[in-house]
């Protein structure tokens, strides 16, 4: 099972700005870098940090006015140390980036925005089971010509934004680094769609299984299912809040242009978290359901029981008398008394079927 809940790795008590790298989540930190503009793009790698030096003076310059760095994987500290002195990055902010069990959010960090995402990773699962969703912390640093992103595991929600640029002609290529956080932040936004609908899939097969013929899997699947939106909302409810800061605060980092493209950013975010918390209501009452159905099976059977033994307490009572061992009893010299005995109780059984079938119990 995923771990869902993020162990954080800071020692109680540290000094600010004490860095401590995660536990290793890739066999090797591979850094990726892209730069364009709008008369082109170019796409290079780098095997260590100190290889992104001659970036620095080309920052914000022509032919490739924006630069995107992407480095995958977090458990190398010198490199990231060697990162946050080429690009003058906090230390403050370094060290959100490796605790990576922060909450989304957004700060400001002496004229470099730091922007911190959530990330799910959904590995297929069997078509009557849910896929455990595998979170990732996501940081993005963004300042004028240049846009940092670190993350923890490859295959993350950015390429159609690559795409884009290396097809160019269109927005992305003419805008700025601040339209490039905002689509990054916008394609992680619109990944979570894709896991709500898988998840609505599965609601309605178990809302199905439930009238059906609910079995204790049935409850597991349930119990994972809003765990999965728990995660979900708890990345959802803050990002919305982040990308309302990026709107309100009036930061020099984002422009007007960018700002009217973060509204729709907002809307799905929004859109995103309604649907979360819909199934969220939907999943607690299918637990109650759950439990109702279990309920109405146990009290079936013990209507069956009660209404097996309330025929044979009569029998029982017939077969008391005559089992009892006085030696005076007229009924044992009948030559036809075991046979009548029989009938008396086969009668007195049938009639209480047929009287309960009358009241409707059976």
């Amino acid at each position: 099972m995923a771990l869902r809940f993020t162990r954080r790795h800071g020692r109680v008590g540290a000094p600010p700005g004490t860095l401590r790298a995660p536990e290793r989540r890739v066999d090797e930190l591979s850094i990726s870098v892209i730069r364009y503009g709008p008369d082109g793009c170019e796409e290079s790698t780098a095997e260590a940090a100190a290889d992104l030096a001659p970036l620095v003076p080309k920052l914000g310059r022509t032919p490739y006015p924006v630069t995107w760095i992407d480095i995958v994987g977090l458990h190398d500290l010198a490199v990231l140390e060697e990162l946050a002195r080429l690009f003058a990055l906090h230390t403050l902010a370094l060290e959100d980036v490796l605790n990576t069990g922060q909450r989304p959010k957004m700060e400001d960090y002496e004229g470099t925005l730091f922007i911190v995402l959530r990330h799910f990773h959904h590995p297929p699962a069997e078509e009557d089971e849910i896929e455990e969703l595998v979170p990732e912390q996501i940081s993005m640093f963004v300042r004028p010509g240049l846009v940092i992103t670190l993350q923890e595991v490859p295959g993350d929600a950015f390429e159609p934004v690559r795409e884009r640029i290396r097809r160019g002609g269109n927005r992305l290529r003419n805008r700025g680094s601040d339209y490039l956080a905002y689509a990054l932040v916008d394609a992680l936004v619109d990944s979570y769609f894709p896991i709500l609908e898988r998840l609505g899939e599965h609601i309605e097969s178990l809302e199905e299984e439930l009238i059906a013929d609910p079995t204790p899997e049935t409850l597991d699947r349930i119990y994972r299912l809003r765990r999965d939106l728990l995660l979900l909302r708890r990345a959802a409810w803050p990002t919305r809040e982040m990308i309302n800061s990026l709107l309100r605060d009036d930061n020099p980092l984002i422009t007007d242009e960018t700002r009217l493209y973060l509204r729709d950013c907002y809307d799905h975010a929004v859109e995103a978290l309604e649907i979360v918390e819909t199934y969220r209501e939907l999943g607690a009452g299918m637990l109650d359901v759950y439990l109702s159905s279990v309920s109405q099976k146990m009290n079936e059977v013990m209507k069956v029981l009660t209404i097996i033994a309330t025929i044979f307490i009569p029998l029982t009572f017939v077969a008391g008398i005559y089992g009892m061992n006085f030696a005076y009893m007229p009924e044992l010299q009948y030559r036809l008394g075991y046979p009548v005995a029989l009938g008396a109780m086969a009668a007195i059984a049938l009639a209480l079927v047929v009287y309960f079938r009358r009241k409707g119990w059976m």
